[in-house]
């Protein structure tokens, strides 16, 4: 069973800090081969999503405020750690961070920028496709929202 810790930067230790910059890295630059700067100067006003199996890091997400990312709420680095994938933790992942966009914010409305493959996964906790596919560090995205 996974623990959850829902978090404000600040509160962050310097170990659970290091571990999502890690599994960020892992995924996000490494697996897919995709060189950018994630470190961007918006993990300070996120709440951070950290999901946690035991000691390790299984899933993490970051959750903005309306105006922070885009006009609506926002989640966005949405990640599972390919340790653990294939054991729905990605749903249980997407099912807190929805939770807490309502109890943080006081908001349903979200707004993502999805990797296009994961459209079908998106689409299964009620997003749906508000734009034209384009190019984030030359992976195909669709922005998604989510009113309910």
């Amino acid at each position: 069973m996974i623990t959850w810790k829902i978090k404000r930067f600040e509160a962050l230790s310097l170990q659970e800090l290091y571990e999502c910059l890690q599994l960020r890295s892992e995924v996000f630059v490494v697996e897919q081969n995709c060189v950018y700067q994630d470190i961007d100067n918006k993990d300070q006003k996120a709440i951070h999503v950290l999901g946690y199996l035991n000691t390790d890091l299984v899933a993490y997400a970051r959750l903005f405020q309306a105006g922070d990312y885009f006009d609506q709420a926002s989640i966005g680095r949405v990640v599972v750690s390919p340790k653990y994938r294939n054991k729905a933790f990605g749903h249980e992942l997407m099912k807190i961070s929805i939770q807490e966009v309502g109890l943080q914010f006081q908001t349903r409305a979200i707004t993502i920028s999805a990797q296009l493959y994961l459209q079908a996964f998106y689409e299964s906790h009620g997003f749906l496709v508000c734009g034209e596919t384009y190019l984030e560090d030359d992976i195909p995205h669709i922005q998604m929202r989510r009113n309910t």
